[in-house]
């Protein structure tokens, strides 16, 4: 390996063992030792760090033989279950503010902040564009800066989360102007080390493509719009156009840039969290769009013997007698 590869290798490394912030890591450990809490809230605070999301992830995929390559964070709570996620997090690294106000913690923050706020913000877009594998975009947006931290490493701060003054889009073209490569692909190649699904990737991969659709065009506008929020300069156009390629209309646009300091309180009604699986929610997903079992099972990749029994589940959990439904209610208590 040469000096360039070992120094991109050494540099992955030390973001795959980047540290999470203290309290994210205590709250985990905490809801980890209460019987009462749901899979739903253990996620939403495992998907408050980067750090505790990745490691809860690479544990599923990686950690029982071959790779699982499971979903999301959802699913992987649901392979680990409570102790497997307390001794998968127990070990890692954290930074507090209030006590190391140095500029690695502030960067660790900055990027920490930065990616949840554009998990909310795609997980609302994701709802309103009815797309699936919604645990899928979480972690994807989560995670979609990943390869600044890794450019930090390699090239220094000034490509780092603190680097301001551009447009998402200007920065990603000034790296490759000046780098050779953007931090988007650089964060997809770490993302596929780690064995996460492909889509992932794919979605981090593209998200500062002009004509990104679908995972990777929700994860770009959550982007383009949390960017627009805290003031930075985007055009309107991009916005615009990244929307109008979700299928989301000008009106409903609009909402989303109001709303965007109250996304976080959407998501999984704490009062009522969601009893079902990942696959029972894709399953119930395709039922949504009006497919029937034989193309979600291709969508999915699973049988047909399979998707029946998931909706079976999702019925007898949910209380609904028909398709129709089940529907109607997931959408009502926000889960689809």
């Amino acid at each position: 390996m040469g000096t360039g590869g070992k120094r991109l290798a050494e540099a992955f490394e030390d973001v795959s063992r980047m540290p999470a912030l203290a309290e994210a890591r205590r709250r985990v450990l905490s809801a980890c030792a209460s019987d009462s809490t749901s899979t739903a809230e253990l996620a939403d605070m495992v998907e408050s760090d980067a750090a505790l999301a990745i490691v809860v992830m690479r544990a599923a995929n990686n950690g029982g033989g071959p790779p699982a390559r499971t979903d999301g964070v959802i699913e992987a709570i649901e392979m680990l279950e409570p102790a497997g996620v307390r001794a998968t997090v127990s070990p890692v690294d954290t930074y507090d503010l209030l006590e190391q106000p140095d500029s690695a913690s502030q960067r660790h923050d900055r990027f920490r902040r930065h990616g949840v706020a554009v998990r909310h913000a795609a997980e609302r877009i994701a709802t309103i564009a009815r797309l699936p594998h919604q645990d899928q975009i979480a972690v994807a947006a989560l995670l979609h800066d990943i390869g600044r931290l890794v450019l930090v490493y390699l090239y220094g701060s000034e490509h780092g989360p603190d680097a301001a003054g551009y447009s998402p889009d200007e920065r990603a073209r000034r790296e490759r102007r000046e780098l050779g490569i953007d931090h988007a692909v650089v964060g997809a190649v770490l993302i596929r080390r780690w064995d996460f699904p492909d889509e992932i990737a794919s979605a981090v991969e593209r998200h500062h493509a002009a004509d990104a659709e679908g995972s990777a065009g929700a994860v770009r506008l959550a982007d383009l719009i949390v960017h627009h929020c805290y003031g930075d300069p985007v055009p309107g156009e991009s916005i615009r156009s990244t929307a109008a390629g979700l299928g989301i209309d000008a009106e409903q646009l609009r909402t989303l840039i109001f709303e965007f300091p109250h996304l976080g309180r959407i998501r999984r009604p704490m009062a009522e969290p969601c009893p079902l699986s990942a696959r029972e929610l894709d399953a119930l997903r395709g039922l949504a769009e009006g497919k029937v079992y034989k193309q979600i099972a291709q969508e999915l990749e699973l049988s047909v013997s399979t998707v029946r029994t998931h909706l079976h589940n999702v019925y007898r959990k949910i209380g609904a007698v028909d398709r129709a439904q089940a529907v109607l209610l997931a959408r009502d208590r926000g889960w689809i």
